[in-house]
């Protein structure tokens, strides 16, 4: 009688699957959906997921600039930049990246630091497409809608 080998199946770039997912952020806490996002990005949700291949599927997410934050974060969350000078350490609250001009920087950013850093971890970002408005470039990849919102009710606000 043969004894059963287990052995650990290994993804090839070659041999992903790659599926498109729409979320709608308006209303969603930012750090709740970001995990989901960084989850899908990385191809952790997966049965083949390989750590060090890029499994994961594209995001689209729109209404990015209407996520929204627990408790005092709105006004007490600082993003911090350095400009390379001496002393050059600069800060930003959120309210104030959400009123400017790229809003969707704080989710991006959000996600951006849940990904493995280094040449994975930028091409891994490369399939995170966000969009202020409801509009998209994306249709003829026929995206599945994810509903965030109705998969807990803490990733909404006010819900």
């Amino acid at each position: 009688m043969k004894a059963l080998m287990k052995t650990t199946k290994s993804a090839k770039p070659a041999e992903v699957e790659r599926k498109w997912h729409l979320i709608d952020a308006d209303g969603l806490v930012v750090g709740r959906v970001a995990t989901i996002i960084a989850n899908l990005l990385r191809g952790k949700h997966k049965p083949s997921f390989t750590p060090h291949v890029d499994c994961g599927d594209h995001v689209i997410v729109i209404n990015a600039d209407k996520v929204r934050f627990t408790g005092r974060k709105l006004q007490q969350k600082l993003y911090y930049k350095h400009t390379g000078y001496a002393g050059g350490l600069k800060e930003v609250r959120a309210d104030k990246v959400l009123e400017g001009r790229f809003p969707e920087r704080v989710l991006e950013k959000a996600v951006e630091r849940m990904i493995p850093r280094g040449p994975l971890g930028r091409e891994q970002m490369r399939h995170l497409h966000l969009y202020n408005g409801t509009d998209h470039p994306h249709a003829g990849q026929e995206p599945g809608v994810l509903d965030v919102a109705s998969m807990n009710r803490k990733n909404k606000v006010g819900a």
